[in-house]
């Protein structure tokens, strides 16, 4: 049995803001007994003023956000899943990247996000992620104290071949980090993560945003751990702060036998070309 802790933060305009309320929440899941601590998306900076955000938004080895959470981890003695941050590529437009640091301050793994946030709500809510990031092409998991752990972002959660892919690679458990708007926050959110979970046979954790940002959004909140069976073990509701839970491998073990779905998993075959 290993303890983690989730953030649900409100993040802001201002990355130092942002950096403190992290690095303080690490520090408290170090004194919880958490051996990793999850974060929500675009946890270092959230503004959908591009022009304002864009001198934040640098290299990872610029990125001082980035520096001091890697320091506070290593002081800690625990790893922390950044649900994201924003970094800049050499392509012009920047990446939706989420980053793994173990205790030791080493990042271990970085998985961009593959799909692109390019809707149009019925609330008037317009949002075009692909203007300013660009997609990631990788399937990306890592070995971390609660396992093989898959790294998704926000509107990856509706696109199964994603999750299939990370249920080949038998996760025990999968990040889905988000910043989910409140309309489809009420009527998706809960559903698409208990899928995901029941699907992969694995925990979800699914640290989010809540609450009204400095940039005028709102995010739906209810920070998420739900275990392979589809049960939700954590519901952080519309309040910010720390959660705790456990991940228990003898559960997803118990899942997996009792229905062995990723066993059983057929490759669908090509429609024949007419």
């Amino acid at each position: 049995m290993t303890r983690i802790a989730v953030l649900q933060m409100t993040s802001g305009i201002d990355p130092e803001a942002n950096c403190a309320a992290i690095t303080d929440a690490l520090s408290k899941a170090a004194q919880g007994r958490a051996a990793m601590l999850f974060t929500p998306e675009m946890c270092s900076l959230l503004d959908r003023d591009r022009a304002r955000a864009a001198p934040h938004i640098v290299d990872e080895v610029e990125n001082e956000t980035l520096s001091a959470i890697q320091m506070a981890c290593q002081q800690n003695d625990i790893w922390a899943v950044l649900g994201s941050i924003p970094v800049s590529r050499d392509s012009g437009k920047s990446a939706n990247r989420s980053i793994v640091i173990d205790n030791e301050g080493v990042i271990r793994a970085r998985y961009d996000k593959m799909h692109m946030f390019d809707v149009d709500l019925d609330t008037g809510e317009s949002w075009r992620e692909s203007n300013a990031y660009q997609a990631g092409d990788a399937v990306v998991a890592v070995e971390t104290p609660i396992g093989r752990l898959g790294l998704t972002i926000c509107y990856d959660i509706r696109f199964p071949a994603l999750y299939q892919e990370l249920g080949k690679q038998y996760c025990d458990a999968i990040a889905i980090p988000a910043a989910f708007t409140v309309p489809t926050g009420k009527d998706h959110w809960r559903v698409l993560q208990r899928a995901r979970a029941i699907e992969a046979s694995a925990y979800v954790v699914a640290a989010a945003q809540v609450g009204e940002h400095e940039d005028g959004r709102t995010t739906y909140g209810h920070s998420l751990v739900v275990d392979p069976w589809g049960k939700v073990i954590l519901d952080m509701g519309d309040d910010t702060g720390l959660g705790f839970a456990d991940i228990d491998p003898a559960r997803i073990a118990e899942v997996r036998a009792q229905l062995p779905s990723l066993a059983n998993r057929r490759d669908i075959p090509k429609s024949p070309q007419s």
